[in-house]
Order: structure tokens, then C-alpha cells, then sequence
């Protein structure tokens, strides 16, 4: 007679069945509490929304596909925090979207390069990157210096970055959540990147990487 294991082992479609099930369960135990947990919610003391140009440069951080070849996760080993510093807590992250913590090192890892180098370091290494770092294998982004930013949209960011951070935004006295952005700032935000490059938003971006935890 067989017994309950052969009878699911021999039928693939149970077997399938009670896999997916078991997979399931685990990652629930597993995901679920840390939707809970405070630590994962809550942004470190020091966190500071990106300004209206920082933003426009994560934009093009993104677009030009920095996110492929950089990492923006320090793990909590040595070799890791003896050479990018402090490693990388959830609190930092909570209000990316979407996160760009990246899971390929073609460069070096990203999350604490904000005042590591002058933003005339950064425009040369964007420009030339063996001008720096002769040894590099990173694409020249030339183009850059020339592309011009409009702002038409930076206030449109910003006020959905209000939106997806809402749960997530510091909290005042009386416990409702603080806008990450106020009026004022959507308003002014076309005003405040117009007329600017787009390298001078990309290194404003990557100067404020890693602020919050050094």
C-alpha cells in the first residue's frame, strides 16, 4: 500500500500544489512582521527629502541605467563596511521609489558616495571617467553638460513623492503625517532646476547619497 508521501511525490500535480503552499506559508512567517516593525517604517533621525533638483537627478540616475552597474546597499560585512562605510539600514530607504539598491557591482557600491568627492571630481568622472579613474570600464555621459533641465514636471515628482510617502513622513505632535514637500516647494520647483544641466542634477544627487547614516 502506498503511503501519503509516494502518493504526492508520484503526482506532479500535487506535488506542485503542496510546494507552492509550503513557499507561501514561509514567506508570510517570514515578510509579513516586518510591516510591523518600526524599524522598517520609520526614517532615520537625520533623513532629508531630496530637493527639487536632487530629484530631477535620481530621475537620470535611473534613465541612464547608473542603477545596473552601482549597488546602493552596504551588507553587514566587513570586507563591505571597511570600504563603504556603515551598512545600510531600512529607515534610510523608506521613502525610495521604487528602491535602487541594485544587486550587480560592475562599479563600486553607491549608498555613502555623498561627500566622498568634490562635485568637480564627479562632473570629470561623468565627463571622463578614466580622467579619475584610469582604470575604469564606465561609459563616458558627455552629454550631460549639454542637456538642459525644464523643471515642467519636478513639482508633479514631488507632489506624488507626497502621495507614496505619506504613511512613512515624519509625524507631529498630534501625530498626522508631515508632508515631505510643502506648497511652497512643489511650487517653486520648476524654478529652482530651470535653465540647470543635467550633470549638475546628477552630482547633486549622488552628493546626497548616504547623508542620513555615515
Amino acid at each position: 500500500m502506498k503511503n501519503k508521501h509516494e502518493l504526492i511525490e508520484k503526482n506532479v500535480g500535487l506535488f506542485f500544489i503542496f510546494t507552492i503552499l509550503a513557499i507561501s506559508i514561509g514567506g508570510l512567517v517570514e515578510i509579513t512582521p516586518l510591516f510591523f516593525q518600526t524599524a522598517m517604517n520609520k526614517p532615520v533621525d537625520n533623513l532629508k527629502p531630496y530637493t527639487a533638483l536632487q530629484m530631477e537627478g535620481r530621475d537620470i540616475y535611473i534613465r541612464d541605467g547608473c542603477h545596473v552597474c552601482h549597488s546602493q546597499m552596504i551588507r553587514p560585512l566587513r570586507a563591505e563596511t571597511e570600504r563603504y562605510g556603515h551598512y545600510s539600514v531600512a529607515g534610510e530607504h523608506v521613502w525610495e521609489h521604487p528602491f535602487l539598491w541594485g544587486s550587480k557591482r560592475t562599479g563600486p557600491d553607491l549608498a555613502r558616495v555623498g561627500g566622498r568627492y568634490s562635485d568637480a571630481w564627479h562632473i570629470a568622472h561623468l565627463y571622463d571617467p578614466r580622467s579619475v579613474v584610469p582604470e575604469s570600464n564606465m561609459p563616458a555621459f558627455k552629454w550631460l553638460s549639454e542637456n538642459k533641465l525644464d523643471g515642467e514636471l519636478t513639482g508633479k515628482k514631488l507632489e506624488i513623492f507626497n502621495k507614496l510617502t505619506e504613511h512613512r513622513s515624519h509625524k507631529d505632535a498630534q501625530g498626522n503625517p508631515i508632508p515631505l514637500y510643502t506648497t511652497e516647494e512643489i511650487a517653486g520647483a520648476k524654478s529652482a532646476v530651470k535653465g540647470k544641466t543635467e550633470m549638475e542634477a546628477l552630482v547633486a544627487y549622488l552628493q546626497s547619497l548616504g547623508h542620513a547614516l555615515k
